[in-house]
C-alpha cells in the first residue's frame, strides 16, 4: 500500500465555499497516499479544478501536474485573487460567454437567455452529455453539483451558490463580469435561438386578438419561429437590466 503523509493546505477567497466551516480561512494539515498530484488532491477536498486559478506550493507557483510531498505547504487562489507580476494563471478567460445549464437550473437558463446569452439547456441533458458538450463547444458549465466540474476535459464551470433563481442571475453577472456584454431581447427563451424583426403582416394571423389590435412591432425566434412582441414582460426585463446595471450587481 502507498505511504501516507501529511501536507499543509490553505484555500484563499471563495474557495473556501468547498470546505467545511472548521477549515475555513485557516492553514490545516491534510494526509495523503502516495505522491498525488496537487489536482487529485485539491479535488479530493471538493474542489474543482475549474474553481482554481494559482497554485503555490512551498511558494512556488505551479501547475495540477505538480505531486506533492511530505511536508509540502500548498495555498490556492480564484480568480482574481493573487496579482503579482511573473505568477503562473491556471484559468484562461474562456473565449465567448456561452453556457450550459444542468438540470437544476433552468429558470438561471431561460434568465441568462433573456440578458441575451447563449446558453444550452433540456432538463433530460445527463451529466455526462453536459460535460461532452461543454468540452467540444468551449462553453461554460453552470451547475449545483460540484462532482460535474471535476471532469478533466472542462475548461471552464462554476458552481452556482445561491438556490434561489433571482439571486443566481446576479451571481453569475458578477462572476464573469457580464453587464457590457448584455443584449437584452435577443434570444428565444425556449430554444436559445436568434430573435430577429418580423412585419407585423408576416405574423398576424398566429396572434391573439388584443395583441394583434394593440401592437406593431414584432420579432420572431429564427430557429422554432416563437413570436414575441414588447409587453408586459419585455417592461419588466428592461426594469430589471436597469437595476442591474444601476447597482452594478
Amino acid at each position: 500500500m502507498p505511504l501516507s503523509h501529511v501536507i499543509h493546505i490553505r484555500l484563499f477567497g471563495n474557495l473556501g465555499d468547498f470546505l467545511p466551516d472548521f477549515r475555513k480561512g485557516r492553514r490545516f494539515e491534510y494526509t495523503v497516499k502516495g505522491c498525488p498530484s496537487v489536482k487529485d488532491a485539491l479535488e479530493a477536498l471538493g474542489v474543482p479544478h475549474v474553481a482554481i486559478d494559482v497554485i503555490l506550493v512551498n511558494r512556488t507557483a505551479v501547475d495540477f501536474s505538480c505531486q506533492l510531498k511530505e511536508g509540502d505547504d500548498v495555498r490556492a487562489y480564484p480568480e482574481g485573487y493573487l496579482k503579482a507580476a511573473g505568477v503562473l494563471h491556471l484559468l484562461k478567460p474562456p473565449l465567448k460567454f456561452q453556457f450550459i445549464a444542468d438540470s437544476h437550473l433552468g429558470k438561471l437558463a431561460r434568465d441568462l437567455r433573456l440578458l441575451g446569452f447563449s446558453v444550452l439547456y433540456r432538463n433530460e441533458f445527463p451529466d455526462s452529455l453536459i460535460v461532452r458538450m461543454a468540452a467540444r463547444q468551449r462553453r461554460i458549465v453552470l451547475t449545483r453539483d460540484k462532482g460535474i466540474l471535476k471532469q478533466k476535459v472542462l475548461h471552464w464551470g462554476y458552481w452556482v451558490r445561491s438556490c434561489h433563481h433571482d439571486r443566481q442571475v446576479r451571481e453569475i453577472i458578477k462572476r464573469y463580469d457580464l453587464l457590457k456584454h448584455l443584449s437584452p431581447f435577443s434570444r428565444c427563451v425556449e430554444c436559445n435561438g436568434l430573435i430577429e424583426a418580423v412585419a407585423k403582416a408576416r405574423v398576424e394571423d398566429q396572434l391573439p386578438p388584443l395583441t394583434r389590435r394593440y401592437y406593431r412591432n414584432f420579432f420572431r425566434c429564427r430557429k422554432c419561429r416563437r413570436i414575441y412582441w414588447k409587453g408586459s414582460h419585455y417592461r419588466r426585463l428592461m426594469l430589471f437590466v436597469g437595476q442591474l446595471r444601476k447597482t452594478r450587481v
